[in-house]
């Protein structure tokens, strides 16, 4: 099971948080912020956004443009971001190449305008950390690319 660190009263550290994650989660997340930083000014923020369901996790924003949330797991953790309306075409355009996995959450996002949606996309291996990258560059490209 993915337990998420649920106590809204006990805020975690980078330690607490490490040590929920896991080795190779927490290595994962790790990547994420580097390739994050290698094309956003990334501001991190150590959030319990959305009550108990979803526990604490780090907001992820470029300037004032809000990017993803990711929620901490026991060995995982879930990247939720939006993908709007205006990004829908170029994200059915290349999902014929993408995994499977992200096919699937895309057709069970949580609905979000006329045609985008909210995906949860639970990381667990190094090709789908790759895939929610590509995500987060079809919700927002990187400046300069």
């Amino acid at each position: 099971m993915h337990e998420r660190l649920l106590d809204k009263n006990t805020v975690p550290d980078e330690a607490a948080i490490q040590k929920h994650l896991g080795r190779q989660s927490g290595k994962r997340l790790a990547e994420f912020e580097k390739l994050l930083e290698s094309g956003y000014e990334i501001a991190r923020e150590l959030k319990f956004p959305f009550g108990n369901s979803y526990g604490w996790g780090y907001k992820y924003s470029h300037r004032s443009s809000h990017l993803c949330y990711v929620f901490f797991e026991k060995n995982a953790f879930t990247i939720m971001l939006q993908i709007g309306d205006r990004q829908v075409p170029l994200l059915e355009n290349r999902l014929p190449s993408m995994l499977q996995k992200t096919r699937d959450l895309w057709a069970e996002r949580g609905p979000c305008g006329k045609l985008g949606g909210w995906v949860h996309y639970r990381v667990l291996t190094d090709d789908e950390l790759a895939e929610a990258i590509k995500l987060l560059a079809i919700r927002k490209k990187p400046p300069g690319k």
